[in-house]
């Protein structure tokens, strides 16, 4: 729950901010939903390079074997969050941001966040291995795809409500 536990507490000290400075909450996630890809891409490859949050094992060329845990080639999932969780997802927010026709309405940015960091994550976590002590849970999903869900639910109703 370490990224999914983060952005709960991003939200509660972004609400108790806007609560605090009288300013509107959604400006302000808006604002913080921007810049988190970003983190969140430095972070992938931080992970990366530690040899941390490794892939699942494959056949495929693309595995990469990192030696302190075994000398199976693994999925460099890392590198595929950077990218979706990070790269896309920025540009994403980036061109929703930017775009002149849309009428910009606060709170949109932080639901298109929730939704695609959501769906990217989901995707991400079936080339991911499982935390050990954790494994996978109902429907042979990890608890990162569960928390994923429950976000991805959240950014669809904050979605409809901002729309």
């Amino acid at each position: 729950m370490a990224f999914h536990g983060g952005l709960i507490g991003v939200i509660l000290s972004t609400l108790l901010f806007s609560f605090k400075k009288k300013i509107n909450f959604f400006i302000f996630s808006d604002l913080v939903a921007c810049a988190a890809p970003i983190g969140i891409f430095f972070g992938r490859i931080a992970n990366f390079i530690n040899g941390e949050l490794v892939g699942r094992i494959t056949e495929k060329k693309i595995g990469i074997i990192f030696n302190h845990i075994d000398n199976f080639p693994r999925h460099p999932s890392q590198i595929y969050e950077a990218i979706l969780e990070g790269l896309l997802l920025f540009l994403i927010l980036f061109f929703i941001q930017n775009r002149k026709k849309t009428i910009y309405k606060n709170g949109l940015i932080s639901s298109f966040f929730l939704i695609f960091y959501s769906l990217f994550r989901f995707i991400c976590e079936y080339f991911r291995e499982p935390d050990p002590h954790i494994g996978l849970q109902f429907f042979n999903l990890s608890l990162g795809q569960i928390y994923s869900i429950f976000f991805f639910i959240i950014g669809i109703v904050l979605f409809l409500k901002k729309k």
